[in-house]
């Protein structure tokens, strides 16, 4: 088993804690895990990435290479489409619909989901609006997680125990939004 996945975004849209849900489940479940970050600019709404590979086997790096990615996970269509290049030609890119438009020449969104949707597997929901029905818009992270679940290689199980693990100092009600959240993304996928 051998899963690499690069998770994308704007910073403070909680990739980093995508990051930390997924690291803890997969070494819950007895995995080997390597990750790199780059977020040095996500305090200005900067583009934040994170490399994360796991697997049943020791791995020797911890950055993915181009046309290596198994997953693309992205909170952000825009910065889906920064990071295709680095997709195996059957991996699989899940992004939000809604952009966060911090740039003043944003592409039309369209053209930006017209050019994700050339990728074969491919999944794209509006994370903010579920979010939202879930109860908080903080959450829309982790119903990208959800919508993620089925390509990560790690029972859910796990990612519940993940979630649970590093959502537990504050208090039982975020955990239990940030369940809900997973299960509305998992369900939103269609998968």
């Amino acid at each position: 088993m051998k899963t690499d996945i690069i998770l994308s975004g704007v910073g403070g849209q909680g990739i980093l804690s995508i990051a930390a849900v997924i690291g803890e489940a997969a070494v819950k479940n007895n995995l080997y895990m390597k990750q790199a970050e780059v977020h040095g600019m996500s305090q200005r709404g900067g583009d934040v990435q994170s490399n994360l590979r796991i697997s049943d086997q020791p791995i020797a790096s911890d950055l993915i290479a181009k046309g290596a990615a198994d997953l693309i996970i992205s909170l952000e269509p825009m910065e889906a489409l920064r990071y295709l290049p680095y997709l195996k030609e059957d991996g699989c890119v899940v992004t939000n619909s809604a952009p966060l438009i911090n740039i003043p020449d944003y592409p039309s969104i369209d053209e930006v989901l017209a050019e994700v949707k050339k990728v074969k597997n491919h999944v794209i929901i509006d994370v903010d609006s579920i979010a939202k029905e879930v109860g908080s818009p903080r959450v829309s992270n982790i119903v990208m997680l959800g919508a993620s679940l089925p390509f990560l290689g790690i029972p859910s199980e796990m990612v519940e125990e993940g979630i649970r693990s590093i959502f537990a100092r504050k208090g039982e009600d975020i955990v239990n939004m940030n369940l809900k959240a997973l299960a509305a993304g998992k369900s939103a996928s269609g998968k």
